[in-house]
């Protein structure tokens, strides 16, 4: 498992969002069906415009990390959710979870939680990071801008970010 890494998260996560996946959009029948079928309680109709947490997962899962659809620790839904990731992280004490507001300076292939990005609530969104610059990160995205496409975006380091996930290197729940 030492090709288990964040950094090939990373690499996974680029390589993926690059595809596009998309949902329902205009003239195209959804492509999310492999990011889906790790839910069994979801279909694609229903994870339309709501596919970003599934998307972190997804690349997590064909990355090798071991994380179940579904983990103990997930109290209001599962990794299908960024409420989801966010208990979970808290929850186990193996991952780091570290608010916007501390010391903690984030690293490629961490997650990302954001807060009113698309419905103006908290935890509304969650994406992987590929690259960090003084002000800004380039993330890994499933439903990007509420477009219903995955992509690489640019996005600020501001009052959005919530808190960063950080799995560690073969991490096997």
């Amino acid at each position: 498992m030492e090709d288990v890494t964040r950094k090939r998260l990373a690499e996974v996560a680029r390589q993926k969002a690059q595809i596009p996946f998309h949902g329902y959009i205009k003239d195209k029948e959804s492509n999310i069906e492999p990011i889906i079928k790790h839910f069994p309680k979801w279909n694609i109709k229903e994870a339309d415009r709501a596919w970003c947490a599934a998307f972190v997962y997804y690349c997590c899962i064909e990355t090798g990390f071991q994380i179940p659809y579904s983990p103990n620790e997930c109290i209001s839904c599962s990794l299908a959710g960024c409420g989801g990731w966010e208990e979970y992280a808290i929850g186990d004490s193996r991952i780091e979870y570290h608010r916007r507001d501390g010391s903690f300076t984030p690293e490629i292939g961490d997650i990302v939680i954001y807060d009113k990005v698309f419905i103006n609530q908290e935890h509304d969104h969650i994406g992987i990071i590929l690259e960090i610059f003084d002000n800004t990160i380039i993330v890994a995205e499933g439903n990007t801008f509420n477009d219903n496409i995955s992509g690489v975006i640019e996005r600020p380091i501001d009052e959005h970010i919530r808190a960063y996930i950080r799995i560690p290197n073969g991490y096997c729940y």
